[in-house]
């Protein structure tokens, strides 16, 4: 007769079962790839810190200026019929911009022409009793009274005349004045009154336009910054240094300009000098009033390195990058000089062609495995 299992060899057994069981299913399943080399690793984006000819520049605040603003006025009182214009259109010399009605100016130069007419009469008949008279007098028959009161007829009647037809100009230059037309070229603002409204001269301003190419930019400058600037770029005439302008997210504008006036005086409260630069603006991207960066071109370019700003890094001993030195993190300690553009110009702490860690360093220490990948291409468009 055989005897039942314990419990204890019953529970021993079910353990053993499953262990071989588990064996059995890790012979079965495919290999899992290794990561063991990837733990530890951080995940960052880095670029090479860059070799470029960079000119040494100085940079100041200044503000965009159109060449020629002006600001539209009614000259005449009328009902004003018609805006024809749109607002920020760019619109030529002579354009029409808008129309008060006519009829009464219209009836004043028809009464000055009729004044004209009637005193243009009275100088002919004036002028046939001053020949008469002088005809008279030389006969004897008639007297010398008679004669001087036809010259003062006369007289009174040519000064009639002029008057009459200064009045006909003046009818007709108030009939023209309502028709308001561009007196330059350029882009035109917003209307401050809209069709059936009473204008005049006492309305002010209805609009105002403003040129659009090239472009002032006016900036404050230190007499000693200019004499360096002059010294940099080697030459006595300030109108000779050229300038490019910098918005205020960063991006440098596509066009270069150049000095073409200095003030006459120095601001004694500032001691500075005001200096104006002209400058291109084919696509319209300066705007009147608009506040950019200067930078003044100080000598020929020469090689820095750059790397990005989000690179850098600002502790209490300096600024400091880490860059990616045999797949472990490393920190540089640097000195700048100044940026271009989104970078910055590097003056000591690199050599260019070291891998410098733009993104994901917030967590790393030095020593730290990393595994760079490049920087996202832009997205341009088009």
């Amino acid at each position: 007769m055989i005897g039942l299992p314990s419990l204890k060899s019953y529970g021993t057994s079910r353990k053993a079962i499953a262990i071989a069981l588990l064996a059995s299913t890790f012979l079965v399943l495919p290999p899992r790839f290794s990561f063991a080399a990837d733990e530890g690793q951080v995940s960052v984006i880095a670029v090479p810190a860059e070799r470029k000819p960079i000119s040494k520049a100085m940079e100041f605040v200044g503000r965009i200026d159109a060449p020629e603003k002006v600001v539209i006025r009614a000259r005449v009182k009328g009902v004003l019929e018609g805006v024809l214009f749109r607002e920020g259109d760019t619109v030529q010399t002579g354009a029409p911009l808008y129309r008060i009605e006519k009829s009464l100016f219209d009836a004043d130069v028809q009464q000055a022409e009729g004044t004209l007419e009637r005193t243009q009469a009275e100088l002919a008949l004036a002028t046939i009793q001053r020949q008469r008279a002088e005809e008279l007098l030389k006969r004897n028959a008639g007297t010398a009274v008679a004669f001087d009161q036809a010259v003062a007829q006369e007289a009174q009647a040519k000064a009639a005349t002029v008057s009459a037809a200064a009045s006909l100009d003046t009818a007709k230059i108030n009939l023209g004045y309502t028709d308001i037309t561009a007196p330059i070229t350029g882009r035109i603002g917003m209307t401050a009154v809209s069709k059936g409204n009473l204008v005049g001269p006492e309305t002010g301003e209805l609009t105002s336009i403003v040129s659009q190419d090239p472009m002032y930019v006016t900036f404050p400058v230190s007499q000693r910054d200019i004499t360096a600037a002059q010294k940099a770029g080697k030459t006595s005439d300030p109108k000779s240094i050229k300038l490019r302008i910098r918005f205020s997210d960063g991006t440098l504008y596509d066009q270069i300009g150049q000095i073409s006036f200095l003030d006459v005086s120095v601001d004694r409260s500032t001691d500075t000098l005001i200096v104006r630069g002209n400058i291109a603006n084919p696509g319209r991207s300066l705007v009147d009033g608009q506040l950019v960066k200067v930078e003044l071109e100080a000598g020929a370019p020469e090689e820095r390195v750059v790397v990005p700003q989000s690179a850098l890094i600002a502790d209490q001993q300096g600024v400091y990058v880490f860059i990616v030195e045999d797949g472990k993190a490393a920190v540089r300690r640097l000195k700048t000089e100044g940026n271009s553009g989104a970078n910055s110009v590097v003056s000591s702490g690199l050599e260019g062609g070291e891998l410098v860690i733009t993104d994901g360093f917030q967590s790393l220490r030095p020593g730290v495995a990393v595994r760079p990948s490049p920087a996202p291409a832009l997205n341009t468009g088009g």
